[in-house]
């Protein structure tokens, strides 16, 4: 698992996801929240590296896999587990909050 975001798209979204856990970034690139939260989306890739595949989701160049997971608004960060969606963020919010996200399924994974 990469330290870097990986860059979805949606040919390889559904292959992407649908193994272990996998923290997706719906964004785009005129978005001012979605900037603000695209540093935060590097530093988990490489807090959870090994543990989390982490990557991101242009929706303006991938509508498909946003319309299938209904992603209204960005930016959306939606943790998968195994490909069903498990946890979603609509918005910028913290770091912990994503943090407190993962940490509940990265530990429950490893039990």
């Amino acid at each position: 698992m990469a330290e870097q975001p990986i860059t979805f798209n949606d040919g390889d979204f559904r292959d992407q996801i649908k193994d272990g856990l996998v923290l997706v970034d719906f964004w785009a690139p005129w978005c001012g929240p979605c900037r603000m939260v695209g540093p935060i989306i590097e530093e988990l890739a490489k807090d959870y590296s090994g543990k989390v595949k982490v990557g991101k989701l242009n929706v303006d160049d991938n509508q498909s896999a946003a319309m299938a997971y209904r992603v209204m608004s960005i930016p959306t960060v939606i943790l998968f587990k195994d490909g069903q969606p498990v946890e979603t963020i609509v918005g910028a919010v913290p770091k912990g909050a994503y943090q407190q996200k993962l940490d509940k399924h990265v530990t429950a994974a490893a039990n």
